[in-house]
């Protein structure tokens, strides 16, 4: 009898990634499992530095792990962990209501026969499910905390650098480029030109956002609204 095939998803966050939960980790234990189980593991499919609370726009090797499933080439999926399909509950319990639809077994190297429709597995998933949103919830509480100290005292707390910043290290630096660009959108502003109006001349001149290819009159009145 041939071996069953099966797929693997890995996923590790930015996060884990710094405190060592990484892909690799989590590779040799799905090949580990399959060897053990006389499956077949045709692939591991990878989401590096990803969130598990986005969805699926953001996580391409699910969108590809949900496409061979409801291919039917593979029977089962192996995941080190449930919450490396999701950490938020309810996308956790649409995905596997999904692998289900589609005949996939969805199989967890440390969480045995999770994929259930007995009454006490579907809780302990569910459960399972609740703690890891829960601590998502506390990952992202500690950040912000963390955030705002930083900005308290004067600091960079993180994220994408406003327009005309760059981040070096730990601190905001001025962007020469940018800066030259807030120098050059408050003097059209000072001519009486509108904030749209100052777009146009923008792109006009070939300089760009920070995020986007246009500028739009929002954008500007940020940059306008930050005068010093």
């Amino acid at each position: 009898m041939p071996a069953r095939k099966v797929l693997g998803y890995t996923r590790v966050s930015t996060a884990e990634q710094v405190e060592g939960f990484g892909l690799t980790v989590q590779r040799k234990a799905i090949a580990a499992y399959c060897k053990e189980n006389g499956l077949r593991l045709i692939e591991v499919l990878s989401d590096e530095g990803v969130s598990g609370s986005n969805g699926l726009d953001a996580r391409k090797s699910l969108s590809e792990v949900l496409a061979v499933v409801e291919s039917g080439i593979v029977s089962g999926l192996v995941v080190y962990r449930l919450d490396r399909l999701a950490r938020d509950l309810v996308l956790q319990e649409t995905l596997m209501a999904r692998m289900r639809k589609a005949g996939v077994e969805v199989l967890s190297v440390t969480e045995p026969d999770i994929d259930s429709d007995d009454a006490t597995r579907v809780l302990v998933r569910q459960v399972l499910g609740a703690i890891a949103q829960y601590e998502r919830a506390l990952i992202r509480s500690r950040m912000a905390a963390g955030r705002a100290a930083k900005l308290a005292t004067g600091g960079y707390g993180g994220g994408r650098p406003p327009f005309g910043w760059r981040a070096e290290g730990k601190q905001l630096v001025p962007d020469a480029r940018e800066q030259a660009v807030i120098g050059l959108a408050r003097q059209l502003h000072d001519e009486g030109l509108s904030s749209r109006q100052v777009a146009a001349r923008l792109e006009q001149a070939g300089h760009r956002p920070k995020v986007g290819e246009r500028w739009s009159s929002v954008q500007v009145g940020r940059i306008l609204r930050e005068r010093s």
